[in-house]
């Protein structure tokens, strides 16, 4: 059995996590270490357990999928050799902005 794929946050689900723990910590810094820690290691589960994850219904598309972490989305992208965290949303509340921003992206 193979090493795994590699886990790659991207840039902008690296600062989604580093907003949400900034907000969450005002409030509760005890409550963002939760966050951090169940964020970090479902992201680590990845390598080995990357299909775990339910496809994202707003999509379906079966290489884009999402763990839930409290009241978060972890959306990620499999490939063959990797997984890329595309993002760190919270609920269903940030997924539309979230899209139209990729979409932004990919037409910029």
């Amino acid at each position: 059995m193979g090493t795994g794929r590699s886990v790659v946050w991207t840039v902008q689900a690296r600062r989604a996590l580093e907003d949400v723990l900034s907000y969450v910590a005002a409030d509760s810094p005890e409550g963002a270490r939760k966050i951090l820690s169940k964020a970090l290691d479902a992201g680590a589960s990845l390598a080995k357990l990357s299909e775990r994850g339910r496809i994202v219904p707003e999509l379906a598309d079966a290489s884009i999928r999402e763990l839930l972490i409290f009241r978060y989305r972890l959306l990620y992208q499999v490939t063959e050799h990797k997984v890329q965290i595309l993002a760190f949303l919270h609920g269903a509340r940030d997924f539309h902005q979230w899209r139209k921003d990729q979409e932004g992206e990919k037409a910029g």
